[in-house]
């Protein structure tokens, strides 16, 4: 899997009820043909990615369709999340918190 190109906006808590920040990321991305993954019109990933002083996570994530914006019933492979975990680490800073 490569990721292309991505999306990132900071979410704002309206309340202050949740620790942290919370970033919507989509991230676009391509596969090689013989991935089950594959489809002509491609997919993309939204993620929910926590930053909370040290600690970092992603909260969940959901792949789509990029033609229907229909959820795909796929988890992705360890290394694969580990892959998006560290893309976000290194592109949250792109969506700051407003002041």
């Amino acid at each position: 899997m490569n990721i292309t190109r991505h999306t990132v906006e900071w979410l704002k808590d309206p309340f202050g009820l949740l620790s942290g920040d919370r970033y919507e990321f989509r991230l676009y991305a391509e596969v090689d043909e013989e991935d089950e993954l594959y489809s002509e019109s491609g997919f993309y990933i939204r993620v929910l990615y926590m930053v909370d002083g040290e600690q970092q996570k992603i909260i969940h994530y959901h792949l789509y369709d990029r033609a229907t914006d229909q959820v795909l019933d796929f988890e992705l492979e360890e290394d694969e999340v580990e892959m998006i975990f560290t893309y976000c680490r290194d592109h949250y800073s792109e969506a700051s918190p407003e002041s």
